[in-house]
């Protein structure tokens, strides 16, 4: 992990003072910003997702789908906890704490939007972060590159109907064609457009150059639209700023669980830990990006799904590198060694 990265919550937590302190500086260009609008994508934090999402998509190998077998209780491990455990717990959590414990303290206007932001972070599995945990915890390579593959394959059919499906449970009203809209615009065409990229770099053998040169973009893309959303967020921040920390209590018992879940579940099965540490990392986290850009383009910036997202990206890396150092410290464990 680069310093830029094992520091990203700092940077995140420096946009969010950034993002509010221009939001009030600045409100016209924020505004300007907003209303960039066709067919309800705004159109630059379109251009800033692409440039998050397309170099970390241009690092997977669909090739590696046909080694799926090698690893099949590890894989079925994980998809059973990323499609049919993650999403709807984090419905339940949001329902749960949002909706009813924290519901006095939240504004009760963005309750539910608040749950569908939940919602959209836990039904899209990690993609790029996941080759940072999975290389800490010493895990499988195949298994871990074989894995996004198919995780980034089922999103393409999966997201939606799982969204619209949550969405539907908790009575919030899913406007399908731009739910569909942004399926298309973050997942499918940027899934051909990077590994049309990929091909080509391959082809010249410029593709870890390429990867090297673009991921600081890719980061700083990220920060940009962070500060896009906070410029908007400001006013209803700074009046509550409680909402943060309400916000982050469902996503890390969320991330807790479900790599706990997905770890021993893997020790039940008798997968090696070096598969184990992968398949509890990538049960547990996030592709906030999918997440931030579905939320924007389904509630817009200044909804509390917006929100809630971005609370994600906040505490992805220092929860996750707990993860990572409870799967290495437990390793004696799960291989059945004592003392």
């Amino acid at each position: 992990m680069s310093l830029f990265e094992r520091f990203l919550t700092l940077w995140v937590f420096l946009c969010i003072v950034a993002g509010i302190a221009l939001g009030h500086l600045v409100p016209g260009v924020f505004q300007a910003i907003g209303a960039a609008e066709v067919a309800k994508v705004n159109l630059p934090v379109a251009v800033l997702i692409w440039l998050m999402i397309v170099p970390m998509l241009v690092k997977i190998d669909f090739a590696s789908l046909g080694q799926v077998a090698k690893h099949w209780r590890g894989i079925g491990v994980t998809l059973f906890v990323n499609w049919a455990v993650k999403p709807f717990s984090m419905a339940l959590l949001g329902w749960l704490f949002i909706g009813h414990l924290f519901r006095d303290w939240l504004p009760a206007e963005q309750i539910d939007s608040y749950i569908a932001g939940l919602i959209i972070l836990a039904a899209a599995p990690c993609t790029a972060m996941v080759f940072v945990w999975s290389n800490l915890t010493k895990g499988e390579p195949v298994f871990t590159l074989s894995q996004v593959a198919l995780n980034d394959a089922i999103m393409i059919v999966a997201f939606a109907p799982i969204v619209a499906f949550l969405l539907g449970l908790s009575a919030i009203s899913v406007p399908w064609d731009t739910l569909a809209l942004s399926v298309g615009l973050y997942i499918v065409v940027p899934v051909i457009v990077a590994q049309g990229l990929r091909r080509a770099l391959l082809a010249r053998g410029g593709l870890e150059r390429f990867l090297t040169r673009v991921q600081p973009l890719s980061l700083l893309s990220l920060l940009a639209t962070l500060v896009l959303l906070f410029g908007f967020q400001g006013e209803q921040i700074l009046a509550q700023p409680l909402v943060i920390g309400l916000l982050a209590v469902p996503i890390l018992i969320q991330v807790y669980f479900n790599a706990g879940l997905a770890y021993a579940l893997n020790r039940l099965a008798g997968e090696a830990h070096c598969v184990a540490g992968p398949s509890a990392l990538i049960g547990a986290s996030n592709f906030f990006e999918l997440a931030v850009a579905a939320a924007i383009s389904l509630f817009g910036f200044q909804s509390g799904a917006a929100l809630a997202t971005v609370v994600g990206v906040l505490i992805e890396v220092p929860v996750m590198l707990t993860v990572v150092a409870l799967v290495n410290r437990s390793k004696g464990w799960y291989e059945g060694r004592h003392g």
